[in-house]
């Protein structure tokens, strides 16, 4: 066997995998975030009006379960912003029971807040301390799904999804460049977080792509299945390149934790 390939120095879409490989040691997984999480397709209703409805089995999240047999959770719905989930919505269907607890969750959320809030605010908005005293900015509600989580599972990876590139205009572009600053940001400022930065390493979301992928606004089932090949992919290169944070996730959640760092 030539182990080459493994240490291979890549960037993390340069060869997409198809079998999940190193993804397949999350065991289980939370996916935070909005229609494009939740699998949602377009319709109408006869008489030219857009319905839209989530088809969870159709989600990348769950195109991962089945590829790498690990249980993956959709958190997430159509029109799913921070406001939403931090202002009840996650605590009301018990995202945040210890039996829902995750080795890790991927958060995509921002498509919808960027519509809404002009500036998102910044890291500034956040009490390292204690986030129920975060402002209610983009930045800040992100940031308590982080932190609360990591109150109730120190050791959980997060892996923040940015916001791929298109063709927009100025505006549209300022504001997600401006949401993939402020998840670099987060990068920094908590532990096991990494970046998967679609719109840096992921391909344009052009006129071709839209062609083959999308579904009027939404993903059709090919481009939800391209989806988790890609943040699967991205996963893998991120173990490969941080063999040493992962290296005891069989023990995250359980009592043998704290004796095995010591050992």
């Amino acid at each position: 066997m030539n182990f080459d390939e493994f240490y291979r120095d890549d960037k993390p879409l340069d060869k997409l995998i198809y079998d999940g490989g190193f993804c397949g040691i999350l065991r289980t997984i939370g996916c935070i975030g909005d229609s494009l999480a939740s699998g949602e397709f377009e319709t109408n209703d006869g008489q030219g009006n857009k319905t839209y409805h989530d088809f969870y089995e159709y989600s990348w999240g769950q195109f991962i379960a089945r590829n790498i047999g690990s249980k993956v959770y959709n958190f997430s719905q159509g029109g799913m912003t921070t406001l939403t989930y931090t202002d009840g919505w996650a605590d009301h269907w018990g995202f945040f029971r210890a039996d829902k607890l995750c080795n890790a969750y991927i958060i995509a959320l921002g498509q919808n807040d960027i519509k809404f809030e002009e500036g998102l605010g910044d890291i500034s908005d956040i009490d390292l301390n204690n986030w129920r005293n975060n402002k209610r900015t983009f930045a800040g509600r992100y940031a308590q799904i982080i932190q609360r989580l990591q109150e109730l599972s120190p050791r959980s990876k997060f892996f923040l999804m940015t916001i791929p590139r298109s063709p927009d205009d100025e505006q549209k572009t300022a504001v997600k460049d401006r949401h993939r600053e402020i998840l670099l940001e987060f990068e920094k400022m908590f532990p096991n977080i990494y970046l998967l930065d679609f719109r840096k390493y992921a391909p344009v979301y052009d006129e071709k792509f839209r062609e083959n992928f999308f579904l009027g606004g939404h993903m059709n089932a090919a481009g939800y299945l391209l989806t988790a090949r890609m943040v699967e992919t991205y996963i893998d290169w991120i173990i490969r390149h941080n063999m040493k944070d992962f290296a005891q996730v069989g023990f995250w959640g359980t009592d043998f934790e704290n004796i095995s760092e010591k050992q």
